[in-house]
């Protein structure tokens, strides 16, 4: 076995290890402050199964989870720690909207066509801090955060000044025509056909990635970017592409989940899922494939939580807990290292044993 596949199966390993104690701890916390701990456990661990609605409510939120998921994995394989996301996320879900009530289109092209001018604009939000990078040396992680706000109130502006229905009662757009939704594909549930959407970009977004010299490029620049350089790739242009292709993922994300999941652009605040983009990449070790699990993953334990506190006693805050935990311990690089080191070690004894042999 090469060190570079123990490596890998420490990395699963550690994963599901942070989760595993992350669950324990929670479970201990709820047998401490409930009074009803049996029903409390049993709403949150198998609650989201119960019934065909509550099983959709997890697809339904694993949907944006996984856009979010893969626009932070490929910001994060180049090692720009760019929070972008959620402003392109939202702003893709106002472009979406925009084309959805302006424009009147034939019922197989006018959602696509809504979806991809959400992309593009995601895509343009993305560029801004990725040239701030290249041109300034400004901080992504700083200017993304401060642009998330810029996108919001930007946003707003544009939605209240071209599409807001005066007679909504409350800040929205005008309702969506039916040619410009996304169809729903299971009855008794709010899951749309921007689910195939999802799986088509896991399989693109893994094929740019690990079969493409761009992806290649853009794994190399994030892993050692002096060596990148040295190497003849050129690293501004990566830094550049990589934030403008998590920025498209986050507003096709953006505008799939409000055409799927909305007949009419409501959004008056941040919607969140680009920083929940952050805990699925850290869950899925930045690895496209492993994004889907991970989305499920948070989404199951999202729908537990609030059937939880509907039903009982402990309230669904106990899930921030849970994620703080995992986060933390799947960050921490000394956590099992030692396992690993004698793993590697024991590994190179033992091909040396057969190559003396």
């Amino acid at each position: 076995m090469s060190n570079k596949k123990i490596e890998t199966q420490f990395e699963i390993i550690r994963t599901f290890v942070a989760i595993l104690m992350a669950m324990t701890l929670a479970l201990l916390i709820i047998l401490l402050v409930s009074k009803q701990p049996v029903d409390a456990l049993t709403s949150f661990l198998t609650g989201p199964f119960s019934s065909i609605r509550r099983f959709g409510n997890v697809i339904e939120m694993t949907i944006p989870f996984v856009f979010s998921g893969l626009a932070v994995c490929v910001m994060f394989q180049a090692k720009q720690f760019n929070m972008i996301g959620e402003g392109a996320f939202y702003v893709g879900g106002v472009a979406a909207s925009f084309i959805a009530v302006k424009f009147l289109l034939p019922a197989g092209i006018h959602p696509f066509a809504a979806i991809l001018f959400g992309g593009v604009v995601g895509g343009l939000v993305g560029l801004l801090p990725g040239f701030l990078k290249v041109k300034w040396n400004a901080n992504e992680l700083v200017s993304s955060l401060m642009l998330n706000y810029v996108c919001l109130y930007l946003g707003l502006y544009m939605m209240k000044s071209t599409i807001r229905d005066p007679n909504a009662g409350m800040i929205g757009s005008y309702v969506f025509p039916e040619t410009a939704m996304l169809k729903k594909i299971l009855a008794g549930t709010r899951i749309h056909s921007g689910l195939f959407i999802a799986i088509l970009f896991i399989a693109l977004t893994y094929l740019f990635m690990y079969r493409t010299k761009w992806g290649y490029a853009l794994r190399m620049t994030g892993l050692n970017e002096s060596f990148a350089k040295y190497s003849g790739i050129n690293t501004k242009r990566v830094i550049i592409y990589s934030q403008v292709i998590g920025g498209l993922i986050a507003g096709i994300g953006g505008a799939t989940e409000i055409l799927g999941m909305y007949q009419r652009f409501q959004w008056s605040a941040l919607p969140g899922y680009g920083f929940d983009g952050i805990i699925i990449a850290i869950l899925a070790r930045n690895n496209p494939i492993f994004v889907p699990i991970a989305a499920f993953f948070l989404a199951y334990l999202r729908v537990g939580a609030d059937i939880m506190a509907r039903m009982t006693d402990v309230p669904s805050e106990v899930i921030s807990a849970i994620q703080a935990i995992i986060i933390v311990l799947i960050a921490a690089k000394r956590f099992l290292a030692k396992w690993q080191h004698k793993r590697i070690i024991k590994n190179s004894q033992e091909k040396l044993a057969v190559k003396e042999g």
